[in-house]
């Protein structure tokens, strides 16, 4: 197969959580102009304008009202998804929260929301698509990892318990559905802005650290993480499994 070509999601339908804005809908855009069909995941109110943005690529575009707290939901939404579209082959586990407070100050409830999110919707949904896949013969899973999932980072510890996580879970579910041709990948992103990053980008003095330790010189933006995101959704990456690519302007290696 011609090298470009592996790179195409023709025929291939995407599930993107968390892809009526930010790092999500850059990746929903990145997959629907590399081909795919996309499924805009995420809470009521959010997913109009992605839609919009991946019907005038001429791809289809599906709409799932979708809180990835709500766990026993995932499994049906999975399911609504290959009613409406037929198949799923590529699933972004994007959505998550942080929350930011001292350790000896961050309570249960910023515990538990976080890692609900963050880490346990990451391996139910992850699951269900799995299950998918597999009759299907094979399928791709990207999940969102994060520079905190190398490091610990400050007043975000339920962040970085989950993160770490994503990273564990990544490398268990790869070994495990790499014989059902499923391959299980993850990025990393780097310092970028968005609407999570609000309160660093708005501290003088934090923002300035941060830039000053990335060797870009900038902070990253939702369309960086595209060609990642197409590449471990696409052929291009069958040989690739259990893999955290960091894609953060140089930050870890500084």
């Amino acid at each position: 197969m011609p090298i470009l070509d592996m790179f195409s999601l023709a025929g291939k339908v995407a599930c993107v959580t968390g892809s009526g804005m930010g790092l999500g809908q850059g990746m929903a855009l990145a997959l629907a102009e590399a081909g795919a069909d996309i499924v805009v995941a995420g809470l009521p109110g959010t997913l109009d304008e992605t839609v919009a943005q991946v019907k005038a690529m001429g791809r289809r575009a599906m709409a799932v009202e979708l809180n990835v707290a709500e766990l026993p939901s995932l499994a049906g939404a999975v399911d609504k998804i290959v009613a409406e579209m037929g198949r799923l082959d590529i699933l972004v586990n994007n959505a998550g929260i942080i929350r930011r407070q001292n350790v000896l100050e961050f309570s249960e409830t910023d515990w538990n929301d976080v890692i609900t999110i963050n880490q346990d919707a990451v391996f139910f949904l992850s699951q269900a698509a799995a299950k998918v896949m597999a009759a299907q013969g094979g399928g791709k899973i990207v999940n969102i990892a994060s520079m905190l999932s190398y490091q610990g980072g400050i007043r975000v510890i339920s962040y970085t318990a989950a993160k770490h996580a994503v990273a564990g879970i990544t490398k268990a579910m790869a070994n495990e559905l790499a014989a059902k041709n499923i391959q299980v990948n993850a990025i990393a992103p780097g310092y970028m802005a968005t609407n999570n990053t609000a309160p660093l980008r708005a501290d003088e003095g934090r923002a300035a650290d941060i830039l000053a330790r990335i060797p870009a010189g900038r902070w990253g933006t939702p369309a960086d993480l595209g060609g990642a995101v197409v590449f471990l959704s696409s052929a291009a990456s069958d040989y690739v499994t259990g893999s955290i690519i960091p894609v953060d302007g140089g930050w870890l290696t500084r």
